[in-house]
This record gives structure tokens, C-alpha cells and sequence, in this order.
């Protein structure tokens, strides 16, 4: 949520940032319409309530018609009081949904334009050429089978498309690459946590995933809970409407969970493998930090997601996302992409986010240092989200009798350096 103040002071900076995002700037005037509204009511509410309780303090000291008249004017006020009541709460209500509804500030620094408008910040390893070693690459699908770690096609036949089993070292493979994400996330200072995966309506809001994310949330309607597309949700609202001593920042937690996403709008995308489905497994990392200190923790998220993917020894590229693909939190964002051998592209593995006060705000969170209360900042990163990462190790690690070397950051997990044709 916007600190009213700033965006009172500075209207014309929020709408410029609103139309970065490609959303409408016109909210900017709305929101101040609807908050003068708010303050407006609020006045008029409580002019009428102080004359209310001067009247009542007049009515007990007076006598004879002079209190027949007090009384009566009171029964008046009494009614005007609980009128200025109700437009009062009614505006208070306008004006937070009025204001819930703006994205969070863009940082200048983040590149201007649509999901082809960012920026590459640096390319790290060189993708293999396979052809030069003399065979083919097989996609992750055709691995996954070979290897007995990948099942679509039963995913497809128990829940229908974009699910998937893993089996045998499939199934060996998630555990060490989370095993691997904890036991680094801990060393870097964050506490593990299993957060739970289904979530109230507050929570799910006050992270900003309700806006223009929600089609892609799965809501259980009967219940009124919504299942997490990321354990930054329920990492976040952890400390709602708390206040944190600012001594002991920052606060880091390491989330595992499951992640549930509807994949709206993807119909026909990336519909063979394992590269989008509605269910998977991911280790996040969370941060609560001083404001001012919001934006060396960004890097520093995005360092621990970089020594992560150099453990994996897979090429990748580190990319700005542009303003008009930040999710309505985000105040910058970068993504680490990983190379796909057979796609011959880069894709997404992970993503932190600096969403600086944006969400505390919205999730009622403060911290307290000796000059009083004030605002905190929060920040997310993906340490390992399972299936992509998976993607990417069979896929550039493949060898050409269809066996896998595992990057050796895993191999004290798996008993093994390298994955072998499963025998029928």
C-alpha cells in the first residue's frame, strides 16, 4: 500500500509509475478524491460527536424546560451522529479499496517498457554445443522417461494436463536440490520454515496478489481460503499486524513449499514437460529489513540465488525486468534465467523482488527503534523453484547414452555423480 503522505506530495511521480506499469494513472486522482472524501467525513463526524457530548454534559447540569430542550436537541444530534457515522465508515472503506488498487512505486532504475523490454545485466557460462560433441540433446521429457524420473503422461491421467509425477531419481532429485537450498539458505542467515500452503483472504491481499495476479490463483470459495502460488505469501503475512524490534533486523526465513498456480492465460504454452504446471515445490526466501537498507539486501538475495545456480554449473543470465512485467508489489525486480539446451533460450529459475514498503503497509507490519514506529521493507527471492531447475540440470548435464552427471554441489545428497538409463 502507498504511504499517502508521499503520494499526496508527489501525484505526478505515481502516475508516471502507473503508466510504466501500463496501468491507468488516473487511479493517482481517485485516490486523493476518495481520501478527501474520507477526511471530509471524518471531520463532520467528529465536530457533530464533540457538540454531542457537550449537549450531554449541558442536559445533566440544566433543569425544567431548559433540559426539555437540551434533551431534544440531543435526540437530534444523536441521529446526526450515527448518520456522519455511517458516510463515514462508508468513505473510509472507498478510499482504502480506491487506494489498494495502485501498484507500488517503479525504482527509476528499473528499465521502462513490456515483458521484451529488460534489460540482460550479465551472462554467466557458455551453453554447450552439442552438435560439436556429436549427438543430439533430448528435451527434458524424453530424459525424464529414459531415466524413470519424469511421468506426464499418469501426471495427465490422475489430474489432467500440466501435472506430472516424479519418480525414482526424480523424486531423488527434489530432495537434494531442497536439501542443498535450505543448507545454503541457513548458512546465509535465514530461519527454515514450512509455512502452510492454504491462506485467508488478508493475507492473500496484503501481499498484492489479488490485483492483476488473481487469475491465477486457485480460491476455495466453500471455505474462503486460497491456495499459495508462492511461500511468499504466507512468509510475508508471518508477522501481520506486528510491530519488530528494529535491532534485530533483518528477519530471513527460508520458506518450503508447495505452489499452486491456475497458469491463466497460458493456453497452448509450454504445454510438453515439466516448464509450466499448477503444482510444484520451491524454497523462497523472505527478508524484513530497514527501508534504507531494502536495496543492498536486493542485491544481496540475488547474489545467495547466483551462487545457487553456479553450485548447479548450468549457463544462465541475469535480466532487469522491465515495468510493465513487475508484479503489482514489486518495486524492482530481477530474474536469473537458465539456458534450455532444446529450446535454445533462456528461461526463467528464479526471481527476487525488492518491494520495499509496499506490502508491510498493506500487512499492518512496523518496526520500532528508540525514535519511535515507522514502515519496514520487505523482499522475496526464489532460492529453487524443483521443476525448472530440473529442466535445466538434465538438460545441460545429459550425456550421449541419455545418462545425466550431477553437478557435484548434489552429489553428497544423491550418493552419486551421475543419473543412468533406467533398464525395462
Amino acid at each position: 500500500m502507498i504511504d499517502l503522505k508521499v503520494l499526496r506530495e508527489n501525484p505526478e511521480i505515481m502516475k508516471k509509475s502507473q503508466s510504466a506499469r501500463g496501468e491507468n494513472p488516473d487511479l493517482v486522482d481517485e485516490v486523493i478524491a476518495t481520501d478527501d472524501l474520507r477526511r471530509a467525513a471524518l471531520t463532520e463526524f467528529e465536530v457533530l460527536r464533540a457538540e454531542q457530548n457537550t449537549i450531554s454534559k449541558s442536559v445533566a447540569a440544566s433543569k425544567g424546560d431548559e433540559k426539555s430542550v437540551l434533551l431534544e436537541k440531543a435526540k437530534t444530534l444523536s441521529v446526526a451522529v450515527k448518520n456522519a457515522e455511517a458516510i463515514k465508515n462508508t468513505a473510509e472503506v472507498k478510499a482504502k479499496e480506491t487506494l489498494m488498487g495502485l501498484s507500488n512505486f517503479i525504482d527509476p532504475l528499473a528499465p521502462v517498457g513490456g515483458e521484451a523490454d529488460f534489460k540482460v545485466i550479465e551472462e554467466v557460462g557458455t551453453p554447450r554445443d552439442f552438435k560439436k560433441e556429436g549427438f543430439e540433446a533430448k528435451d527434458h521429457v524424453e530424459l525424464g522417461k529414459i531415466l524413470g524420473a519424469i511421468d506426464v503422461e499418469r501426471g495427465a491421467k490422475v489430474s489432467g494436463s500440466r501435472f506430472y509425477y516424479l519418480t525414482g531419481m526424480g523424486a531423488m532429485l527434489e530432495f537434494a536440490l531442497v536439501n542443498y537450498a535450505i543448507a545454503s539458505a541457513n548458512k546465509n542467515g535465514f530461519t527454515p520454515v514450512i509455512p502452510p500452503v492454504l491462506v485467508k483472504p488478508a493475507a492473500m491481499e496484503g501481499t498484492g496478489f489479488l490485483g492483476q495476479a488473481a487469475e491465477n490463483i486457485f480460491h476455495l470459495k466453500e471455505d474462503d481460503f486460497y491456495l499459495v502460488g508462492t511461500s511468499e505469501v504466507p512468509l510475508a503475512a508471518y508477522h501481520m499486524d506486528e510491530t519488530l524490534e528494529a535491532n534485530k533486523l533483518p528477519l530471513r526465513y527460508s520458506g518450503y513449499s508447495s505452489c499452486f498456480r491456475r497458469e491463466a492465460g497460458t493456453y497452448g504454452k509450454d504445454t510438453r514437460g515439466i516448464i509450466r504446471v499448477h503444482q510444484f515445490d520451491k524454497v523462497e526466501m523472505f527478508s524484513f529489513c530497514k527501508p534504507e537498507d531494502a536495496e543492498a539486501e536486493h542485491l544481496r538475495i540475488l547474489q545467495w540465488e547466483k551462487d545457487f545456480l553456479n553450485a548447479m554449473e548450468i549457463p544462465y543470465r541475469v535480466i532487469d525486468v522491465a515495468s510493465g512485467d513487475l508484479g503489482a508489489s514489486a518495486a524492482r525486480k530481477f530474474d536469473c534465467e537458465a539456458w534450455i539446451p532444446t529450446q535454445g533460450t533462456y528461461r526463467e529459475v528464479t526471481s527476487t523482488s525488492n518491494c520495499t514498503e509496499f506490502q508491510a503497509r498493506r500487512l499492518n507490519i512496523r518496526m520500532k527503534d528508540t525514535k519511535g514506529t515507522k514502515a519496514i521493507a520487505t523482499l522475496n527471492g526464489t532460492l529453487v523453484a524443483i521443476p525448472r531447475m530440473i529442466v535445466a540440470i538434465l538438460e545441460n548435464h545429459q550425456q550421449p547414452d541419455s545418462s545425466v552427471k550431477i553437478p557435484k554441489a548434489l552429489q553428497s545428497f544423491l550418493g552419486t555423480d551421475k543419473f543412468l538409463p533406467v533398464k525395462n
